[in-house]
């Protein structure tokens, strides 16, 4: 980092940084009828509009400049090519291969992971389309209308994100509820107004040892016995995401005795955020 922060593209750019700190963004658009344009991206019916930061003409090219001296063009071939750039858990990051809808082999370890990929994407979305078309039920045979995703931090800001970012897209007959505080008046206020019967809780951390989550989870789970009363009707409506389906499976028979197994009987899962992401279908049993 020191060599970052003392090189003189860095020193070129903070410079540059303390002179336009405080630039008008009200007098750069009166100075350049053009700025929009010049500073905006659109790809099909999508805009990317960066002209209201302050930046000018000579900011990109010293953001380039930076970029060149941290090598960030070898660093993306790398993440592409399935290189273990992650040095903190020393292993490959693969939101590339998860994106990758053009099915080039991407190699970890020399295996494709594509194959594998393309497998699990398949179930996802054949699951997706279940529940988005209706055919995915609840114990009372009425379709699911509302989905509460509990996690913290990438689990919960992440979906958020991509679903805000994606509400045109949405389907009109599900709402989807983010609960992430520890604070319980923010799943009190979330569950307020929902049905048990239309309710679909997706439960999401990366070893399933998260508090906050765990105790939003136990709360949700509380919350959907009171007005069912039947441990078995839990198939329905829980999801669990984890980076490690034996953690997964663990937790709940640690601390709840259930019975896990995943879709259609197996587990099913994927890469995502550079994660093996496990999903389960709660069959049977309490938790």
């Amino acid at each position: 980092m020191s060599s970052l922060t003392t090189s003189k593209a860095w020193i070129a750019l903070q410079s540059h940084y303390y002179q336009s700190q405080n630039d008008s963004l009200r007098e750069a658009f009166k100075r350049d009828t053009n700025r929009f344009n010049k500073f905006s991206v659109s790809f099909n019916d999508i805009l990317f509009d960066y002209s209201k930061n302050r930046i000018t003409d000579q900011t990109l090219p010293l953001l380039i400049d930076l970029a060149n001296h941290i090598e960030l063009n070898e660093k993306i071939e790398a993440m592409f090519s399935g290189e273990k750039i992650n040095t903190t858990e020393h292993r490959a990051v693969l939101h590339t291969a998860l994106r990758n809808r053009s099915n080039h082999p991407v190699y970890v370890d020399g295996h494709d992971v594509m194959p594998e990929i393309n497998r699990v994407l398949a179930k996802m979305r054949a699951f997706c389309a279940s529940v988005r078309s209706g055919d995915w039920k609840g114990y009372t045979g009425k379709a699911i209308t509302d989905i509460v995703n509990i996690g913290i931090g990438g689990s919960g800001l992440g979906p958020k994100m991509v679903s805000t970012a994606l509400a045109p897209y949405s389907s009109e007959t599900l709402k989807v509820h983010y609960v992430s505080n520890i604070d319980q008046a923010n799943i009190v206020e979330v569950l307020k107004p929902l049905s048990a019967e239309t309710t679909l809780f997706i439960i999401a951390s990366k070893v399933f040892n998260t508090q906050e989550t765990m105790m939003n989870a136990k709360s949700a789970k509380n919350w959907f016995l009171d007005r069912t009363k039947d441990p078995l009707t839990i198939a329905k409506h829980f999801v669990a995401i984890s980076t490690c389906g034996k953690c997964c499976q663990i937790w709940y028979r640690y601390q709840q005795h259930v019975r896990v197994l995943g879709l259609g009987g197996r587990t099913f899962f994927t890469m995502v955020s550079g994660r093996l992401i496990y999903c389960f279908i709660h069959r049977y049993g309490q938790f």
